[in-house]
């Protein structure tokens, strides 16, 4: 169903929290709302790459970094 998956900053439809953050969710079926959503295939690996352009000072003192992924229900 969604040959290229991906969320890009570039993208025009995607959504960023009030916070600047931004939630990707990871499932077969899309969840309800306006989500960033990758469809996954039921029983299949995938991974995860995670690109970022421009990093500032924080990402190499390494004051910040990336949440993990988590499973939400």
């Amino acid at each position: 169903d969604y040959p290229f998956p991906g969320v890009t900053s570039s993208d025009k439809n995607v959504v960023q929290n009030a916070d600047g953050s931004y939630d990707v969710y990871f499932s077969y079926e899309k969840p309800e709302g306006d989500v960033n959503w990758i469809q996954t295939v039921p029983g299949k690996n995938w991974h995860m790459l995670w690109r970022i352009y421009g990093p500032l000072e924080p990402w190499f003192d390494k004051t910040w970094r990336p949440g993990d992924i988590v499973k939400v229900n």
